[in-house]
This record gives C-alpha cells, sequence and structure tokens, in this order.
C-alpha cells in the first residue's frame, strides 16, 4: 500500500475543515432546538470538545 502524500493531504485541507464544519452546524442545530435559551458559545465549546474526543477514539481504534 501506498503512503499519503502531506501535500496532496494539506490540499484538501479546506475540504475538511467544511465537512466537520457541517457536522458540528448539525449538533449545534439539535442542541438549538432541545434547549431554545442556549447559551451559543457554551454549546460551541461543548460540541467542540466532543467532536475532539470523537476524532481521539477514533484514532486510538484505527492504531490499536
Amino acid at each position: 500500500m501506498g503512503k499519503v502524500d502531506p501535500l496532496q493531504l494539506q490540499a484538501r485541507h479546506r475540504e475538511i475543515v467544511a465537512d466537520m464544519r457541517k457536522v458540528f452546524e448539525k449538533y449545534l442545530r439539535i442542541f438549538d432546538l432541545d434547549i431554545p435559551e442556549i447559551d451559543e458559545r457554551a454549546a460551541d465549546q461543548l460540541i467542540v470538545a466532543q467532536m475532539r474526543k470523537a476524532l481521539d477514539d477514533i484514532e486510538n481504534e484505527l492504531l490499536s
């Protein structure tokens, strides 16, 4: 199996960020629907923290 070209991956960075933003916005909408008077800044921080944890879980699963 060939190696991933770092330049090719870097070229996809904007696409990856856009995809992750869509996931973030999906969960922000869910929180907004569930809690109408939500503190948006706190919700943003909680969602990002869970996304980081999910990425860590995926990384650990792939490396084990």
